[in-house]
Parts: C-alpha cells; sequence; structure tokens
C-alpha cells in the first residue's frame, strides 16, 4: 500500500532542500516501501523518518543513518554528505529576521548611541577621562584595530554625557576628522560655545593631517589652533585619536611635541577578561548566547594579534547572522571564515553577487577611498559622493549599496569612507588592486585634489598642470579604462592641461619663426652692410695709399732738405744745426737725416751756465722758461733756458744754497741754504717773487743746514728739511710757519702722498723710525720702525702703500691707513739706494749697492727677478707701461731691462761717473739720466741712442735730480724738449 504523496521539493533551494531530494531519490531506488515499514525494521518512528526527507530541516545524525538502513544506503558516505550539507547549511546567512539590530557592528565604529553594546573598555575609557579632565588637551595613540575611534565615541562621549557633580560640565561636544583641509573646513567648530562651560572637540583620524592635508602650511595653521586650547582662559578642551605609526610625523611639531609629553594615553591590547567582555556581552543584550567553544577560540586567536578587534567584531557579525535559534555556535563562525577570513569571505560574496559592469565600478570606488603609504601603511581617504560620478550611475549606485549593506564601507551625509583600513589588508583582492596601480594612485591623488582646487577657482589657466606634472598625468591615464577612472571634472581638468601646453607650444613655435625670420633678415642686411662697408673701404685705403705716397713724398724731400740745411749750419750755428737735424728725422728717416742727426748730437752745448763755484740744486719752472740754480756762493740764479741768457740774480743768503724748488704755479720760487760760515749753522728758507725777481719772505726756524725743500702737489704747503731733525711745514702765502715737525736726526728723504695729505720722512734717525705725518696738523700720524737709517722712500700710486729702505739692506712695505707693516722684503746684502713703483702699483723696483735690481711681486709678497748690472745701483724708474725699467749705476752705465722676462733689453753708455738719478718722459719715449761727470743725457728709447747732451759746471747731478720735486722735473724735462724740437719728451 502506497503512502501519502510527498509534497515537491526544490533542489536549488539550499542545501537542506537538495539533502532531503537525495534521501528521497535512494528511497525511491530501494523500491519506495512506506515509513511504516521503515519504521518496523530501525526502531525509529514513521513520522521521523519522514520529516528527514520533508526539506524542511537537516535531519539529525542517528535519524540519517537509519533512513539510509532502511533503504540499504551506505552510512559511510551518507554521513559524509550530511557533514557536508550540515556545513553549508551553517554558512547560510539567517532568512528570519532581517531587521533585527545586530549586537555587534563588524568594521564599522562604535557611535555614542552604541554605548549599550559597548564592552572590554570601561577601564580605558575612565582613564582617558580623568586625563581628559586634567589637561585641556589629550592624545589618545594606539596601532590600527585598537579601537581608538569607538572608545572616543561609545566610551568617552557617553561618559561625558553622563551626569557627574565632580567632573567639568560640557557647553557642547563636537566630532571631526581633519580631511584635506582642515582649516577651510573646520574654522567655526574651533571656536567655543557660547554656553557656560568647556566646548570639547573629539579630533579623530588625526594622522589624515599627514595622508590627506597635502599643504604644510595649513596643517601647521590646524595644530596651533588645537594647541592654543592649551593657553590660559581658554574655552576649549581637545582630544585626538591618532595611529600609532604616525607619532613620528606628530614630533615634527615643536608644540605638539611639547604638549603630547604627559597628555598621552595608550589604546593597547585588551586583557583576556575584556576580550570575553566584548564578545559575550553584546549577544547577551540580545538575548543570545555564545557557545563556550567559540568564546575560548575567539579569545585564542585575537590574544596575540593586535589591532585584531575589527576582525573580531566582523566575525561575530557574521557569526551573528548564520546563528541557529538564540546561539552563536562555532560552526556558524568556521562557516563564515573565522577571524582571518570573515571580511574576505563577506567582501567576496558582495563582488560575486555585481554584474561585471558593477564589479569594475566597485573597483574604482574602492580606489578612490585608498590613499597609498609612504613609508607607512596604506590608509583610507573618505570621498565625496560627487567624486563617483563615472559610469551608469544605476550601477554605481547599486555597487555602492551592496557594499553599504555588507559593511564594507559607510555612507555618511554625502561621504563615502572605507568602514575600517582592516578591509585594505584583510582583503586580498583589494590589496592585490592597491599593489597593481600604486604609483597611479598616488598620481591620481594628486591629480584629483588639482583638478578640484582648478573647478573651485572657476577653471582658471594659471591652476593647470604643466611641464613633468602633466607629463606624468598622461603617461599614467593613456588607456581607455584607466580614463574612465576619472571623474568628469579631472578628465576636464586633464584636458583642459593639454590643450593649453598644445597652445603655449604653438606660441612658442610662432615666436621661435618670427625670432629665426628676423635673425635672417638681420643677417641679410649686416652681410650687405659689411659688403657696402669692405667697399667703402677698400675705396678709402686706395685713396689713403695716395695720400701717403704723396706725404710721404713730401716729407722725403723736407728731410733732405733739412738735414742739408743743418750740414751748412754746423760750423755757424749748431744749435739750429741740430734742431734742424732732429726735425730731418722726424720728417722722415733718410740716411741724410741721419747722417745730421748724429753729426749735431756729437756737438756741445750751445749754451754752458757757469754762474757758481760749485752747484747744488737746480730747477725747472713749472713752463719750462726759467732754470734756477743754486750753489756755494748764495746765489740763486733765474736763466733764460732758450738763449742760456742769466734773466736775474736772487741774493741774501749767507752761506751755499743746497735746494731750490718751484711752487706748482711757477710764481714763488722756495731756497734753503745752510746758514754760511760765521758759525751760526742755522739754515734759512727763502721765498722770491719770480716775475718780479725780488725776496717775498725769509723763513726762519732751522737751527742746522736746510737740505731739501718741496712744495705740496696742491702748492698750500711748503715742507723743508736738513740736519737739525726737524722738518717744517709752511704756509708759502703768508709765510707763515704751519708746523714744525721734530724728527729727530737729518731728514734724508721725503715724500709727498699722491694727495697731498701725508708726509712721509726718513733718514739719520736714532730711533731709526719712517714717520707719517698730518701735513694739515703737522701731528705724527704713524711711526714705523724701520730698523736702520732710511735712504729711500716711495708711495704707491693708490697712495695706500709706502715703501722704504736703507743701509740695512730690507724694503718694508707699510699700510698708510693703519701704520701695520705689511712685508718686509728680503734680498739684498747692502744699502738700497733707489725705490720705484711701476704704474699699476703691483711690481716695486729697488737698487742696492750689492750691485742688484731686483723686482718683488706685491700682490703675491714674493720677489719676481733680480737684475744684475754689476754695479753699485744708485737709481732705478719704470716706464710709464711699467714693461721697462732704467737703472743707473756707479759704473756710468744707465742699463734698460724687460720687465715681463728680468732680461737686459740695452745698455746705454757715455757717461764718465756715477749715474745718481734716471728719469722715462711720461710718453715713455725718453730717458733722462743725470751723472756725477756734470752731464744730463736724453735717450731715444725706441732707438737706444743718445739725442741730447747737458753740461753743469762742477755740478753734481745727484742734488741736482734726486732733491727737484716730481713736477719741476717734469717741467725741466719739457724745456729740454723746447730746446732740441723733440716733441712729447715731457719726461721728469
Amino acid at each position: 500500500m502506497a503512502g501519502r504523496r510527498e509534497s515537491s521539493l526544490d533542489p536549488s533551494a539550499g542545501p537542506v532542500a537538495r539533502f532531503a531530494a537525495e534521501l528521497r531519490k535512494l528511497r525511491a531506488e530501494a523500491g519506495s516501501p512506506t515509513y511504516r515499514v521503515m519504521a518496523q525494521s530501525t526502531g525509529q518512528g514513521a513520522s521521523t523518518l519522514s520529516q528527514a526527507a520533508g526539506g524542511e530541516r537537516l535531519p539529525t545524525l542517528p535519524v540519517l543513518l537509519a533512513y539510509v538502513q532502511a533503504c540499504g544506503g551506505d552510512p559511510e558516505e551518507w554521513e559524509e554528505r550530511w557533514h557536508q550539507a550540515a556545513a553549508e547549511a551553517a554558512a547560510e546567512p539567517r532568512a528570519e529576521d532581517e531587521d533585527a539590530e545586530p549586537p555587534y557592528r563588524g568594521l564599522a565604529r562604535f557611535e555614542p548611541a552604541d554605548a549599550g553594546v559597548f564592552f572590554g573598555r570601561d577601564e580605558l575609557t575612565e582613564r582617558l577621562f580623568q586625563q581628559a579632565c586634567s589637561g585641556r588637551f589629550t592624545a589618545v595613540f594606539g596601532p590600527s584595530g585598537s579601537g581608538k575611534s569607538s572608545l572616543l565615541r561609545a566610551g568617552l562621549i557617553p561618559r561625558l554625557r553622563s551626569p557627574d557633580p565632580a567632573g567639568p560640565r560640557p557647553a557642547a561636544i563636537r566630532v571631526l576628522t581633519p580631511g584635506e583641509h582642515p582649516m577651510r573646513t573646520h574654522t567655526q567648530r574651533l571656536v567655543p560655545a557660547e554656553e557656560d562651560g568647556d566646548t570639547w572637540l573629539i579630533v579623530d583620524q588625526f594622522e589624515e593631517l599627514y595622508t590627506l592635508c597635502t599643504a604644510p602650511g595649513e596643517r601647521d595653521r590646524f595644530i596651533d589652533r588645537l594647541l592654543a586650547a592649551t593657553d590660559r582662559g581658554s574655552r576649549l578642551r581637545i582630544v585626538i585619536a591618532v595611529r600609532a605609526d604616525f607619532l613620528g610625523r606628530c614630533a615634527e611639531h615643536p608644540r605638539l611635541t611639547a604638549a603630547l609629553q604627559d597628555a598621552t594615553v595608550l589604546a593597547g591590547p585588551m586583557s583576556g577578561d575584556e576580550l570575553r567582555e566584548a564578545i559575550v556581552k553584546p549577544a547577551q543584550t540580545a538575548g543570545l548566547i555564545v557557545e563556550r567553544s567559540l568564546t575560548a577560540r575567539l579569545l585564542d586567536e585575537v590574544a596575540d594579534e593586535p589591532g585584531a578587534l575589527p576582525l573580531m567584531s566582523h566575525a561575530l557579525l557574521e557569526t551573528w547572522c548564520r546563528r541557529k535559534g538564540r546561539a552563536l555556535a562555532l560552526e556558524a563562525y568556521e562557516a563564515a571564515g573565522g577571524l582571518h577570513g570573515a571580511i574576505a569571505r563577506t567582501a567576496e560574496a558582495v563582488y560575486a553577487r555585481l554584474t561585471s559592469a558593477q564589479a569594475v565600478l566597485a573597483r574604482r570606488i574602492l580606489l578612490r577611498l585608498v590613499t597609498p603609504g609612504e613609508g607607512t601603511p596604506d590608509t583610507r581617504r573618505p570621498a565625496q559622493r560627487e567624486e563617483f560620478d563615472f559610469g551608469l550611475p544605476a550601477d554605481t549606485a547599486t555597487a555602492l549599496e551592496l557594499l553599504s549593506r555588507a559593511r564594507l564601507v559607510t555612507l555618511q551625509e554625502g561621504t563615502v569612507d572605507i568602514a575600517h583600513e582592516a578591509l585594505i589588508t584583510a582583503w586580498p583582492r583589494l590589496r592585490q588592486w592597491i599593489d597593481d596601480a600604486r604609483e597611479r594612485l598616488r598620481l591620481h591623488r594628486h591629480l584629483t585634489e588639482a583638478a578640484q582646487s582648478w573647478n573651485n577657482l572657476g577653471r582658471d589657466p594659471g591652476a593647470l598642470y604643466r611641464g613633468t606634472r602633466l607629463t606624468a598625468a598622461e603617461e599614467a591615464f593613456t588607456t581607455s579604462d584607466i580614463v574612465d577612472d576619472l571623474t568628469a571634472v579631472e578628465g576636464d581638468f586633464l584636458t583642459a592641461s593639454s590643450i593649453a601646453r598644445q597652445r603655449e607650444q604653438q606660441a612658442t613655435a610662432r615666436t621661435t619663426r618670427r625670432l629665426r625670420q628676423s635673425a635672417i633678415t638681420l643677417s641679410v642686411l649686416l652681410v650687405l652692410a659689411l659688403v657696402a662697408g669692405l667697399t667703402a673701404w677698400n675705396q678709402y685705403r686706395a685713396s689713403d695709399q695716395e695720400r701717403r705716397r704723396a706725404v710721404a713724398a713730401q716729407h722725403l724731400a723736407l728731410s733732405r732738405q733739412l738735414a742739408a740745411q743743418s750740414s751748412s749750419l754746423l760750423g755757424t750755428d749748431p744749435d739750429l744745426a741740430s734742431l734742424l737735424a732732429v726735425h730731418a728725422y722726424q720728417a722722415s728717416h733718410t740716411t741724410e737725416s741721419i747722417t745730421s742727426l748724429f753729426a749735431a748730437a756729437a756737438l756741445p752745448l750751445s749754451h754752458r751756465l757757469t754762474p757758481h763755484a760749485e752747484v747744488w740744486s737746480v730747477a725747472f719752472s713749472p713752463d719750462g722758461h726759467t732754470l734756477a740754480s743754486g750753489g756755494d756762493d748764495g746765489v740763486v740764479r733765474l736763466w733764460d733756458p732758450t738763449t742760456g741768457n742769466e734773466r736775474s740774480r736772487l741774493t741774501g743768503h749767507r752761506g751755499a744754497v743746497r735746494s731750490v724748488a718751484f711752487s706748482p704755479d711757477g710764481h714763488t720760487l722756495a731756497s734753503g741754504d745752510d746758514g754760511g760760515d760765521d758759525g751760526r749753522d742755522d739754515g734759512v728758507v727763502r721765498l722770491w717773487d719770480v716775475p718780479a725777481g725780488h725776496l717775498r719772505d725769509t723763513l726762519t726756524g732751522h737751527t742746522n743746514t736746510v737740505l731739501s725743500v718741496a712744495f705740496s702737489p696742491d702748492g698750500r704747503t711748503l715742507a723743508s728739511g736738513g740736519n737739525e731733525g726737524m722738518v717744517r711745514l709752511w704756509d708759502p702765502t703768508t709765510g707763515r710757519p704751519r708746523r714744525a715737525i721734530r724728527y729727530g736726526a737729518s731728514a734724508w728723504a721725503l715724500a709727498f702722498s699722491p694727495d697731498g695729505h701725508t708726509l712721509a720722512t726718513g733718514g739719520l734717525d736714532g730711533e731709526k723710525t719712517v714717520r707719517l705725518w698730518d701735513v694739515a696738523t703737522g701731528r705724527q700720524r704713524k711711526a714705523l720702525g724701520h730698523g736702520g737709517v732710511v735712504t729711500s722712500l716711495a708711495f704707491s700710486p693708490d697712495g695706500h702703500t709706502l715703501a722704504s729702505a736703507g743701509e740695512e739692506s730690507t724694503v718694508r712695505q707699510w699700510d698708510t691707513a693703519t701704520g701695520q707693516q705689511r712685508g718686509t722684503l728680503v734680498g739684498h746684502s747692502a744699502t738700497v739706494r733707489s725705490l720705484a713703483f711701476s704704474a699699476d702699483g703691483r711690481t716695486l723696483a729697488s737698487g742696492s749697492d750689492d750691485e742688484t735690481v731686483r723686482l718683488w711681486d706685491l700682490f703675491n709678497n714674493r720677489p719676481a727677478a733680480s737684475l744684475t748690472p754689476h754695479a753699485g745701483v744708485e737709481s732705478v724708474a719704470f716706464s710709464p707701461n711699467s714693461r721697462t725699467l732704467a737703472s743707473g749705476a756707479n759704473d756710468g752705465v744707465v742699463r734698460l731691462w724687460d720687465v715681463p722676462t728680468g732680461h737686459l733689453r740695452d745698455t746705454l753708455t757715455g757717461h764718465t761717473n756715477t749715474v745718481q738719478s734716471v728719469a722715462f718722459s711720461p710718453d715713455g719715449r725718453t730717458l733722462a739720466s743725470g751723472s756725477d761727470d756734470t752731464t744730463i743725457r736724453l735717450w731715444s728709447i725706441s732707438t737706444h741712442k743718445l739725442t741730447r747732451l747737458s753740461l753743469f759746471s762742477r755740478g753734481r747731478c745727484d742734488q741736482a735730480v734726486c732733491w727737484m720735486p716730481a713736477w719741476a722735473q717734469a717741467w725741466w724735462t719739457a724745456w729740454i724738449s723746447a730746446s732740441v724740437g723733440w716733441p712729447g719728451v715731457t719726461g721728469r
């Protein structure tokens, strides 16, 4: 008898229905025995066996084995199939009570409203509360997943709101996360509420200042505003939550570092009892129980797992979804994936339910919610809903909804965020997506921020990408599938940047073309100008050559004519013959002119001035029209250098006139004597009116011979010195003494600085010093310890350096401003007689009795060359261009040296006694030499030949030249030029 027909089953309805269908198939294969017959053979009730194949619930294992035995099946095979079906059934979430509120929050943080199910952190909450009440700035540090956000929201905030007379009463409680622009977004929230009491500001996810905010200035301003809560009178209390791996970044801010010293609370791992509370008590609030085996399993897995609280919460949430009755069983926990697999299983289940288009959108959504770490773990990135305007809006909304339902992401007030950063590490698929696109994600984050700024600025072209940033972005977003990751604003931004670059390149190309065309045009014009100029120059050169040939022919004829006239006058008028010979040579260097020039040069002077028994000093007036001489007879004579006639005699000196000098304007002549032979030996200085020829004034005060007189370069001061050890300064206009400078010994050497403000003296000084005197005040500026008798002084052209030399055979350099010795030049072995600076002041020449001339490199303060004339050197002088040095020696020879190489150029012979003085003309074409043979000779530097010879009666040319001021020497040489007709000879 057949039994009652069973209800139909849908094997695809689930593992229970499929297992019941398989049992029915086994019974049919056994001949479809009735359940009453099966019950008689197994001892189980007929209704129990019928319900085993009913498909409503899975039978117990004993009922299953009785059913299989009655139908002749294999008990071992069916027992294995039963375990498999039981596991599949446990893995399925419960369909009933879908609207029930779960006691666990999964990856989501606990909010203040969840305080009723927030367990395990009572002690930490109280410690945080006490710390926050005792100070106005508190920081909570802990690793990711340690429950910092839940501690602040479900622990601290409810504690602040609970009545507590001992604690401060909050006027307001505000919670924020910094985001990309903390100051722009939260400025108003940093202002305390107007109500009585403190305003509590809770800053969660403080590390966003370093992961999302890219402006260091805005970050520092936000931190400073938070730290202002520590100021006296503040009504703000700040509590921040920071991921522990960002402690080093916090230490970059000095004030923040100081504030954290005693205001830090560490959110460490829970103890065993605290974990047990977090596992069991939320279930108890919902009237559920957690199997002891499951609790033990969780305690064992979480105890040594840092940051595992979100993993545990999500695993318990998924276990709750798979509960059977009121119990949360270990089988359901394992079916959900356990501690480490629950997140991945949930995420993969959601991902499997998406269509292919929605799966692509889900990937884009999740990657936008991640900020790749740079030396730190990857972090989540909250994003506005507007950033997800790619793809079909319906598919995007579906993907977001499914991710939100699975509690993988949160949707709050237009913001989308990953529920917890644990999702990044616990879901392998998401981690692989991030690793595959890590560098592009960094570029994408920068691109997103730049595009938003550009859009906020009204799409200002100045905010577009340029240069390497644009190139990198274009290379990263090339393929169509990657371009689809961009939002409309980001795509417009990148396109506008590319267009702007293209326009700039086109503008640059146009500018380059215009410049190239302009350059070509200018080049053509330049070539034409050069051709025209070359043609004109060739024409000019041809005409100039014709003119030169004509002029040369004229000069040739004139030279021969003048040479013939000079030859005819040699016997009757030698001076005119000499003048004509010079002009003949100047006109053209013909054989006739050279012959007449040498014939004239061999003649004696036309004028021999024989005024004195012995001449001690001569000087030419600045205009060269008057020559003054002084000698042993005590008379100063004024001569006409052109005719050789004596113009006047200036009498009044009682002794020999040792020195004469003209004032720069030539109107006054100063002369000094030795006081005579009457035993008084008190020399005087007399001032003569040159045009009138009479005595203007007598300057008395010297008590010994006056050896030298000299006018300052401006003519406003007269200096006189002698054997008495005094140098006296006079006002030549009034004749009154200005200063008496006590030198202490015979003043053998005097030198005015180039500006005339300083007088240097040296000589037979017992203290062996060089003294610098202020001409205006007469006061001694500096005393320079030379270390021996001073025989020569010389100022550098710029006046900054004074060189001194003397009997101790050294040359010393002095800083005229400070008086400090700059250096000592050592190398001579006998008295140094003469010093001379080159025109540029870089080289100093010194001549010595040791028969050497030495050149010194003053820039490096070392010897440059040693010249050996093989005779004692009495005088040296540089040519104006400093390339030639002339030296006069006691063998009567003048030598010319090449300064750059130190080689001897030529020797000028003719003197018969010591050459005491040499001087170049300013143009460097003529050299004058004075000798003890009573002659002064003029030499042509180009031909190295004698051009003129002058004779002085028994005079000593060392006195005539050495005591003569430089400007007077120049005018003296000018007179020589005028007398012989040699243009440009204006030597010193």
